[in-house]
């Protein structure tokens, strides 16, 4: 799982009167208006570079931008705006250009996006910056820390009402009752040090890598996230680790209100999965099999277009923040989960301002290509019911519609 965010610290008195040091969520005080004044220079020099490079450069600026950064100048604007006071009041001495001047808000931001949009190496973004390697690595590991404290506001569990408009979207798009989403888990591939490689990081296609499992909404918003687990582990396992599974199983989450079938079934609040799940009362998986009826072969087809949200979210993730599909080089494990949660973070942020991906971002593949999926034989008694509650519901809408027409 991501670690555990790094608050800013304070001071309040305790009730015998002494200090003691606490949490606290503030925003510093306002930069002065000197401070805040947007840096644009380096995004001419930058693009400037390229073309020296010959690199593919678009010949509409503002789609240059996104084709190098995922984001519109008024998305990154607004992100720079969330890391402003972390990165201007705590520099590092060295982050200076090779003019020798202090690197502004806005190109430690774009260093660190490009850095984790394209995944090169932090050698070849510092050029493409002007600065060193060390730069890049200090840069960017700044801006996983901001963003982690500050941004975690865009990949929350969806409150009731929100649950509802989510709910209603997916019945309307796919005839799903009371289905909150998709979830679906990727590897996140790296190599490893020989002091450091253990079977435990080795995945079944011989690969060391990190798990990433994700939930998602209706806009392919990550809503839930588990990361931190070793590649070798089954879906089914992470799932059954992860503290959504847990919350789900406690009542904590999908405990909204049920829906009542024309048959007079319950159909209470669940997520689409694929088969390498377990099938649970608040985790609809396929039915599998051949030969399937039309009401099992209809659910299926149902099912499916809602789970591919998660698959389909991933996909998009993998292919704007490249530094997840490729091959890292010997990261630290201990950071990783935070460069992961922090890609999460920049992919919902995409979704809420309402940015558009270039087509040339998405992947041509599969998010996890080169990996088999085992099925799951785990099923929950209740899970079945309620899958087949779902599937005499579906069939009844079905024959409604055969009927009035």
């Amino acid at each position: 799982m991501p670690p555990t965010k790094k608050a800013k610290k304070g001071k309040k008195k305790s009730k015998d009167g002494k200090l003691k040091i606490v949490k606290s969520r503030g925003a510093p005080p306002p930069l002065p208006p000197e401070l805040r004044a947007l840096d644009t220079e380096w995004w001419y020099t930058f693009l400037n570079k390229q073309t020296e490079l010959k690199h593919v450069v678009p010949s509409d600026e503002g789609e240059a931008f996104r084709h190098f950064f995922r984001t519109s100048r008024k998305t990154f604007d607004y992100i720079c705006s969330i890391v402003r006071e972390d990165l201007i009041s705590r520099p590092p001495s060295g982050l200076i250009n090779i003019e020798g001047r202090l690197l502004s808000v806005e190109k430690q931001v774009a260093i660190a996006m490009r850095r984790l949009a394209s995944g090169d190496s932090q050698v070849s973004v510092g050029i493409a910056f002007g600065v060193g390697q060390s730069t890049v690595s200090q840069v960017t590991w700044r801006f996983i820390e901001s963003m982690e404290d500050r941004a975690r506001h865009h990949l929350a569990w969806p409150n009731q009402e929100r649950l509802e408009q989510i709910k209603a979207a997916l019945e309307d798009a796919y005839g799903l009752p009371n289905c909150c989403g998709g979830v679906d888990g990727t590897h996140v591939t790296m190599t490893l040090p020989a002091v450091e490689s253990s079977e435990d990081w080795c995945d079944h296609a011989k690969n060391y890598s990190m798990f990433l499992q994700g939930v998602v909404d209706d806009q392919m918003r990550f809503i839930d996230i588990v990361t931190g687990w070793p590649g070798s582990m089954t879906f089914s396992r992470l799932m059954n680790y992860s503290g959504f599974f847990k919350r789900c199983e406690s009542g904590e989450r999908l405990n909204g209100p049920v829906k009542v079938s024309a048959e007079g079934a319950e159909i209470r609040e669940y997520v689409a999965g694929d088969s390498c799940y377990p099938l649970l009362s608040w985790l609809m998986t396929p039915y599998e099999g051949k030969n399937l009826s039309a009401p099992l072969q209809n659910f299926n087809a149902r099912q499916k277009a809602a789970r591919l949200l998660g698959t389909n979210a991933l996909a998009r993730l993998k292919g704007s923040w490249r530094i997840l599909h490729k091959v890292m080089w010997r990261p630290d494990k201990n950071k990783l989960p935070s460069i992961i949660l922090v890609c999460c973070l920049l992919h919902n942020i995409l979704i809420d301002c309402h940015d558009e991906l270039l087509p040339s971002v998405q992947l041509p593949e599969h998010h996890d290509t080169g990996y088999t999926r085992e099925n799951c034989e785990q099923v929950d008694p209740n899970g079945k019911v309620m899958r087949e509650n779902i599937t005499a519901h579906l069939q009844h809408l079905e024959a409604s519609k055969f009927l009035s027409n």
